[in-house]
């Protein structure tokens, strides 16, 4: 099976939803599947990319009422910012930001999730075409399959400091700071949400705080990564690839959806610790198949 087409679109679908927002590297899955079924090249390549969004849809789908109310919050926000600043003209501009920080506490969740989706943005677009040229293999899976793997073992093995135990506690600086750790997830088999999570537990997030905003991360960080590869595939997708595309999409929706709500139920009670085994058993393996 290696031509793309419906039954590789199910099975990269089922790969994808199960694997995107557990901290064991989906873009690494993806790869190591497309190899073993025989399925490379820029079509793979692309396909691999673009079906992420039907797990980003699973994500907009399950927190729709969180989604719904932030994005209420910054509309009325932002409009007591405005009016903050008209009536505040004795209080310096650092006054103002201290108080608005207390006070709007949505938009500045929008706005810090913003500024952590920049540095993987900014580096992603400087380097996704060598990183698709050049480390898209089994072999670069592997090793940061271990290497991810050891992170999550030794931040584990941290007395961990939690600070934040709500989403829109979440301040600026920490945010930046889980965007910058986001960065190593372009390396495939890194995984974004894997980098995200363990960022927010070295800035004092709790566990279910740190998963939680890495699947809000997810969003523009995914979104913009999938439509700019899927305007780049146009040439190389046909009216058939798009077909099994979206299949693939609805297969990685519903599967992605199970898998959020049994992640956050899981980490409220246990470590990442057997996502860590798991990470150096699939390195290992990889390096003894593909050697």
């Amino acid at each position: 099976m290696n031509e793309w087409g419906p039954w590789l679109a199910v099975i990269l679908g089922i790969v994808e939803g199960l694997t995107e927002f557990l901290p064991v590297s989906s873009t690494g899955h993806l790869i190591l599947v497309g190899h073993a079924l025989g399925f490379t090249g820029d079509v793979a390549a692309n396909a691999e990319i673009s079906i992420q969004l039907g797990a980003i849809l699973a994500v907009i789908a399950f927190e729709r009422q969180k989604i719904a109310r932030l994005l209420s919050g910054v509309w009325q926000e932002q409009a007591g910012l405005r009016a903050m600043v008209r009536t505040g003209a004795r209080s310096t501009r650092h006054e103002l930001l201290r108080a608005s920080m207390r006070i709007h506490p949505h938009l500045w969740f929008m706005i810090g999730l913003g500024i952590a989706f920049l540095p993987a943005g900014i580096v992603g677009y400087l380097t996704h075409g060598w990183i698709k040229s050049h480390l898209f293999t089994p072999q670069t899976v592997a090793t940061t399959s271990i290497l991810g793997g050891i992170i999550i073992l030794i931040v584990e093995a941290m007395k961990q400091n939690s600070r934040t135990s709500h989403l829109l506690e979440i301040p600026v600086t920490s945010a930046f700071w889980i965007g910058v750790a986001q960065c190593a997830s372009l390396i495939p088999g890194m995984s974004r949400s894997g980098s995200t999570i363990i960022g927010g537990l070295l800035v004092g997030l709790d566990r279910k705080v740190a998963t939680e905003y890495s699947f809000f991360l997810a969003l523009p960080t995914i979104i913009v990564a999938t439509v700019y590869q899927m305007l780049k595939a146009q040439a190389s997708f046909t009216q058939q690839d798009y077909v099994a595309l979206a299949i693939g999409l609805v297969v990685s929706f519903f599967v992605a959806w199970a898998v959020i709500a049994a992640f956050l139920a899981y980490v409220q009670r246990h470590t990442l610790r057997v996502f860590a085994y798991y990470r150096l058993a699939l390195g290992l393996i990889v390096f003894y198949v593909f050697s």
